[in-house]
């Protein structure tokens, strides 16, 4: 799986690159997150020392986009896994036809 391609692509999508800060994840861990309607965000969470690195992907609720990475989420809607090739092609397809 190219993770350097898909994270390219969440930049492309005006997706925010931050770093995590939070305890719900490993400490610089890197979080790419969109709005995608009032105060739910969609996530993207590339772990720091995670190897393969592997692509967590969340639907969550933040009282604000100055709490992703902050704290934590006061609600979690969605979450899947992106660590297959499979998952990947899926991914890229959504992405492809959301563009």
């Amino acid at each position: 799986m190219n993770i350097e391609k898909v994270l390219k692509s969440l930049q492309d999508y005006d997706f925010k690159k931050l770093i995590n800060k939070s305890q719900k994840f490993e400490p610089g861990s890197t979080i790419y997150a969109k709005e995608i309607e009032n105060e739910i965000f969609l996530l993207f969470v590339v772990l720091k020392n995670e190897k393969p690195k592997d692509i967590h992907s969340f639907i969550a609720y933040f009282d604000s986009s100055e709490h992703i990475g902050v704290q934590e989420p006061k609600e979690v809607m969605f979450y899947h896994l992106i660590s297959k090739v499979q998952d990947f092609h899926y991914f890229e397809k959504y992405l492809n036809a959301h563009h």
